[in-house]
């Protein structure tokens, strides 16, 4: 574990933090690296401090989880590129929704976590940035997002149900279902303290019509805790 602070002021929002935390993960980056772009509000301002290092020079080429990652990074001046280009990826740096002692996250509030965890898992680097209101002693606190097929969501909340959970639809403010951007739905399930974060994602990982969960074991190297002005990097 390191930590480092900044100077000045101590009385930093949760903003400021994903701000600040976001900056310390520009160190990471090599001139001449693939760059997997995560999505969510943290992700989007390490997006932006990227572009002000871009237009300064850095050769980088990006790739991004969501169409607002996406959006975000052309309107900053990263380069943009696909995975059928460069299907494997020298870092990525996202945020999370919680974090564990384990660096066990989980993510997918904002309803990318596929292809966050697809570019994930092929990253040679996996960097997790957050302010600190993210890091908790047991994953659960949180609702944990599953993506599933439309045609499998009331199989499946039944099952989740059953297994002790709070399940609910992700809807749109309108009150119609949430869909993914590959055309999928997601069910936010509350489970209580998930003390065995890999038992559970092996048991949704075998359940058919679950494309996806947002439990993400075992993948971050690095973690980088904004805590006022000061920076924690935690590592697997």
């Amino acid at each position: 574990m390191v930590s480092w602070k900044t100077k000045g002021r101590t009385d930093l929002s949760n903003e400021d933090e994903k701000r600040l935390a976001a900056h310390a993960s520009l160190k990471f980056v090599r001139d001449g690296n693939v760059v997997g772009l995560g999505s969510g509000s943290t992700a989007d301002y390490f997006i932006r401090q990227l572009g002000e290092l871009v237009r300064g020079g850095l050769k980088v080429v990006g790739i991004p989880a969501s169409f607002r990652s996406r959006d975000i990074a052309a309107e900053s001046g990263v380069p943009l590129t696909t995975l059928d280009a460069y299907p494997e990826i020298d870092i990525t740096i996202d945020g999370a929704d919680e974090i564990d002692p384990g660096l066990a996250l989980i993510k997918g509030g904002g309803g990318a976590l596929l292809m966050e965890k697809i570019i994930a898992s092929v990253s040679k680097k996996f960097v997790v940035i957050a302010d600190h209101s993210k890091q908790v002693a047991t994953l659960g606190h949180a609702p944990l997002p599953i993506e599933v097929i439309p045609q499998a969501q009331a199989v499946l909340a039944k099952k989740f149900t059953a297994m002790g959970a709070l399940v609910q639809v992700r809807q749109y403010t309108f009150g119609n279902p949430f869909v993914t951007e590959e055309g999928h739905q997601i069910l936010d399930c509350l489970f209580g303290e998930i003390k065995d974060p890999q038992a559970l994602g092996h048991e949704l990982d075998s359940m058919p019509g679950v494309v996806e969960h947002g439990l993400f074991v075992g993948m971050a190297d690095v973690v980088l805790v904004a805590k006022g002005t000061e920076v924690t990097e935690l590592r697997r």
